[in-house]
């Protein structure tokens, strides 16, 4: 992998050397670190010392330029992908850390004190697996809702959208978010971008149906536009789709009042719920896709979602020791694209008919055993070459490697 690293970062204007050969040594220390992985603790795993890791910590670095090169060698040329926006809760203490303040924690369900993360990702539907484009921390507004004046978590979101765009390719053009973001703002903001959205709607959305009837006469008044309110208990209007995992798909293209648009929306029942709880609705800018491609493309969205357990869990995304913005957004940054080049690196190898899975608790594993038996070689010194090629090498290389 080192080498790897190496080739892509010579390519990279302005990256010297000495960032060049620690940016090498950091990634490839993350993977091997057990515990957490701070200045300290990585310092262990490495020949630089703890002071080297702060100070190379406050250099910039493109992340979003060597994150796009991982994707576009991950990927292919050809592959069906989305863009995926979505935020993630990190919980840190200090008085004196940049951007600390009260955010959403999904998994409290309420607002906690800490950190957030605004994460751009580029998911493959092929291989159903996601890598991030750019992260960026959130910092905190006294003005979190869209009725008071100031600037809002949301106008950060799309200030960060906007400043990812001129890194999209042009097939890069559906946008997959969550709930929170189906506002006017978003759908106004990517409409500027030449991008679609796909996203969760309200259960009580407000929506009308377009009249389709015979026209009026010339001169007898204005056209009729609507035909009356969507009843989401009554879905005899709505086109049948047919049954998609397990759940029923209807579709009809609506008019949403609040939003002031057309919109594809697709409603997902669960026949197993009973009402009002059984339905979920998915609306979608582009009223030429069909239900149910909008359902797999939001299914999609989901893959975010394991970057941020997979960085949580394995490559420090929560363990960064500086308090400053400069070092958390390296450090963020940094641990996100270390579990780029994991994937990455098991994509490149994966040449199965099979469904790729990447368990990150099997390339730790064997991170750490390739490692330690180097060390075992250099401090015995002993030639390596030999030994590489018999079994019990091999054995010894995978060992407490786990399948996902």
């Amino acid at each position: 992998m080192m080498e790897w690293i190496a080739t892509i970062l010579a390519k990279m204007p302005g990256v010297g050397k000495p960032q060049c050969k620690f940016l090498v040594t950091l990634f490839t220390t993350i993977l091997v670190a057990r515990g957490k992985v701070n200045f300290r603790n990585l310092s262990r795993y490495s020949e630089l010392s703890e002071k080297t890791y702060r100070r190379q910590f406050a250099k910039s670095f493109d992340f979003v330029a060597f994150n796009r090169t991982l994707i576009d060698e991950a990927f292919g040329p050809t592959s069906e992908r989305i863009v995926v926006l979505d935020p993630s809760f990190l919980k840190k203490a200090g008085k004196r850390t940049a951007g600390l303040g009260y955010f959403y924690n999904g998994c409290a369900n309420r607002a906690e004190k800490g950190l957030e993360l605004s994460s751009v990702a580029i998911v493959d539907l092929g291989v159903h697996t996601a890598l991030t484009l750019s992260t960026r921390q959130s910092q905190p507004v006294a003005h979190q809702h869209g009725d008071l004046d100031g600037e809002t978590l949301m106008d950060a979101y799309i200030a960060h959208l906007k400043e990812v765009h001129p890194h999209l390719h042009d097939e890069e053009n559906i946008l997959v978010v969550d709930g929170q973001f189906a506002r006017a703002k978003v759908f106004d903001a990517v409409d500027g971008l030449t991008m679609q959205v796909i996203s969760k709607l309200r259960r009580d959305a407000r929506m009308r149906y377009y009249y389709d009837g015979p026209k009026r006469p010339s001169g007898s008044g204005r056209q009729r536009v609507y035909d009356g309110s969507v009843n989401w208990t009554d879905l005899s209007r709505f086109e049948e789709v047919g049954p998609y995992q397990g759940a029923l798909l209807y579709t009809k293209v609506l008019h949403h009042v609040k939003f002031k648009r057309s919109l594809r929306v697709v409603v997902v029942v669960d026949p197993e719920k009973k009402a009002p709880e059984n339905y979920v609705l998915l609306g979608c800018t582009d009223t030429t896709l069909d239900a149910r491609t909008i359902v797999r493309y939001y299914h999609g969205r989901a893959q975010i979602e394991f970057l941020f357990r997979d960085a949580k869990q394995y490559t420090g995304l929560t363990d960064c020791q500086a308090r400053d913005q400069y070092r958390l957004d390296f450090h963020f940054n940094a641990s996100l694209t270390t579990l780029n080049l994991a994937k990455t690196e098991q994509l490149k190898a994966h040449t199965s008919p099979a469904p790729f899975v990447c368990s990150m608790a099997s390339v730790k594993a064997r991170s750490f055993n390739e490692h330690y038996l180097h060390m075992i070689f250099s401090i015995f010194e002993v030639d390596p070459e030999m030994i590489k090629k018999s079994c019990a090498y091999q054995k010894l290389q995978h060992y407490g490697a786990i399948a996902a």
